[in-house]
């Protein structure tokens, strides 16, 4: 028999992964400052194999406008710039021969808005995941209702999901109104 607290930290479990998601996403879109993060995408090939950038150089961001990759290996300049070229980043590598800079250029409006429309497009598949997360933990009381559990543990276990499924939409707003403050602050 399933009881009601289980099924409980088991929805609050996916609805942490939905936010966990959600900072993943929001970190991995440009808001016209630099960071490393744009780059976790990058795979170069290393001795044959696919690696992610940050296992064959040092990445870091001297001012908030550019990013600078050092290579541990003078030989993969090229094979990192191209990586670079050939991501969705939009970004031209510039190489002196000791490091490879990336100059983060300002967003235009049309831009920033466009950026705006794809946090709220990722915020919203992360309060679909809250509801499905709460929708299947309702679904489970009411199996274990069948199964024994009394009605009034189940309705109590329904409003304390209702509560924590408030809490975590408010908390998705609350990333998305931060995340957009970034992207429209010039």
């Amino acid at each position: 028999m399933v009881d009601a607290k289980t099924c409980i930290n088991d929805a609050q479990e996916k609805m942490d992964m939905a936010i966990i998601y959600l900072d993943e996403a929001f970190a991995h879109i440009r808001a016209g400052k630099a960071s490393t993060r744009l780059l976790d995408g990058i795979r170069v090939d290393s001795y044959g194999s696919m690696v992610p950038l940050d296992n064959v150089a040092a990445l870091s961001t001297p001012d908030a406008r550019s990013i600078t990759i050092k290579p541990w290996d003078k030989t993969m300049f090229r094979i990192i710039e191209k990586a670079i070229i050939d991501s969705d980043l939009g970004i031209m590598p510039e190489n002196n021969g000791e490091i490879i800079r990336l100059g983060i250029p300002p967003l235009t409006e049309e831009r920033r808005k466009a950026l705006t429309k794809q946090c709220k497009a990722e915020s919203e598949t992360a309060k679909i995941s809250v509801r499905n997360a709460r929708r299947e933990a309702i679904d489970a009381l009411k199996k274990a209702v069948k199964d024994g559990l009394a009605e009034d543990e189940q309705k109590n276990a329904e409003a304390k999901l209702q509560k924590i499924h408030d809490k975590f939409i408010k908390q998705i707003d609350d990333m998305l109104a931060e995340k957009d403050k970034e992207i429209m602050t010039v």
